[in-house]
């Protein structure tokens, strides 16, 4: 037979499968693209848009400077030097924010929806809007600034809840669904895969162990669930990374687990305690993992072991190279820090270690955060400031006067840069008199973003404000 005519009669007998394979995979894509709608159909009775109004008290009021129009800043910049400088006092105005959130509980006559924290701060009214077109004005029940969650309280009953999904079963590669209301588009589908699990250490929240999706998330998303194709909540979404202010294929979700168990908390209790063991540790280098000896890098160093600490108690020392937290294998610092703060408090868990070459396992028993004293110990470990009392001479020769001398000064910190010394004499703190370093630092925890400083320093009295966040 004529090799063309072979040739021809080849084609002609896999058409027919080709055609099938064509088909196959077009089913397969309709089937996708149904589970995909099943989802949306699901869960968008229980997604929400939410409106906040409050008052920006940082924002200079429209119309009171004329070259802030965003055309003539993108040419000239905020301070063109022919032009008049922007006015330094800033005007309070009504500012109106956007969000998303879902309904994930429900008690009685109420109705609990779940949301960022950063949605709903500062808010002076609440409102939410239903998908069949239902508002109501919410109550802020509770907010965890350390997680960026909050919960809110409507008075409804029957709506329809999110189940949650177990957010450790989470594999890279599944596929999710973000619903939300970006840019105040109503009950927005996108659609995405699971990039990473157990990302930390971003700077984003206190607390973190993000869900990284390439879903599409936006700007009036936050809040949102990121769910599987089950329907079932698998994250809430909160952040993206961006260097255009919109979607660039990077977003985070708050994971399930996290995000149940402080909105668990929050409806219980009105608010969130965590646990505490009292360590500080730091990540595991292959350095530091080869001069100690350790195969793998696996764990974190503890670098520090508070006095009085339950992990004091229980005999952990600076040095331990913690590798496990109730039989789960710690990754990093963040993480550490994570399943510390949601142990139970007054509850045992076992911290797997290595000394010396050798595997323990010590129970220790869960405190609790002393929320106030973080702050304190933040406030000056920012301010970098070291104090102690003035002795009975100096006093004297200061006519009796109430104060602390400062000690020592970190390098570059707030109190290096604000031009403090060592010597100098601390009057007030928050204009409070202050004569020991207890008293100091308790004035100091009782603001959780700047301290106004009275000081004496070369014959004179100046004031300060120093600001940590």
């Amino acid at each position: 037979m004529n090799p063309r005519w072979l040739l021809l009669a080849l084609l002609f007998a896999l058409m027919p499968a080709t055609v099938q394979a064509g088909d196959a995979g077009i089913e397969r894509l309709r089937a996708t693209g149904k589970a995909f709608s099943a989802v949306a159909k699901q869960a968008s009775p229980s997604v929400v848009f939410i409106q906040v109004e409050g008052v920006d008290e940082t924002a200079t009021a429209a119309g009171e400077w004329p070259f802030q129009d965003d055309l003539f800043r993108r040419f000239f910049g905020d301070d063109f030097p022919a032009l008049p400088r922007r006015p330094k006092q800033n005007t309070p105005r009504a500012v109106i924010g956007q969000g998303s959130g879902f309904v994930f509980a429900d008690a009685q006559d109420k109705t609990y929806i779940l949301t960022n924290s950063h949605v709903v701060e500062n808010a002076s009214r609440i409102r939410v809007k239903l998908r069949d077109g239902r508002e109501f004005d919410a109550r802020l029940k509770a907010t965890d600034p350390k997680s960026d969650i909050a919960v809110l309280e409507i008075a409804a009953r029957g709506l329809p809840t999110l189940k949650w999904a177990d957010s450790s079963r989470l594999e890279v590669g599944e596929w999710v669904v973000a619903l939300g209301n970006p840019f105040g588009l109503s009950h927005t589908l996108t659609v995405g895969v699971v990039s990473a699990t157990g990302r930390t250490s971003l700077g984003i929240n206190d607390y973190e162990d993000f869900i990284q999706t390439d879903a599409a998330i936006n700007p009036g998303n936050s809040g949102g669930p990121l769910l599987n194709l089950d329907g079932e909540v698998v994250g809430m979404n909160t952040a993206i990374f961006s260097q255009s202010g919109g979607y660039m294929g990077v977003g985070f979700a708050i994971p399930s687990n996290l995000a149940r168990a402080i909105a668990d908390q929050i409806v219980a209790n009105g608010g969130v305690v965590r646990g505490y063991i009292g360590l500080a540790v730091q990540p595991l280098s292959a350095d530091l993992a080869e001069a100690l000896h350790i195969e793998g890098g696996q764990g974190v160093l503890v670098n520090q072991v508070y006095p009085g600490s339950p992990a004091e108690q229980a005999g952990i020392r600076p040095g331990d190279v913690l590798t496990h937290f109730d039989g789960l294998a710690l990754a990093d610092g963040g993480h550490y820090r994570n399943q510390a703060a949601q142990a139970k408090p007054d509850s045992s868990v076992v911290l797997g270690l290595l000394r010396d070459g050798h595997r323990l396992q010590i129970t220790v028993r869960v405190g609790r955060i002393d929320e106030t004293a973080v702050q304190r110990a933040e406030a000056a470990r920012a301010i970098g400031l070291g104090v102690r009392a003035l002795s009975a001479d100096e006093s004297r020769r200061l006519r009796d006067a109430r104060a602390v001398l400062v000690t020592s000064v970190a390098r570059g910190s707030l109190a290096a840069l604000a031009n403090i010394r060592p010597g100098t004499l601390i009057l007030e703190v928050n204009r409070k008199p202050v004569s020991t370093p207890e008293e100091f630092n308790a004035a100091l925890g009782e603001s959780d973003a700047s301290a106004l400083l009275r000081l004496l320093d070369n014959g004179g009295n100046r004031s300060i404000t120093l600001r940590w966040r």
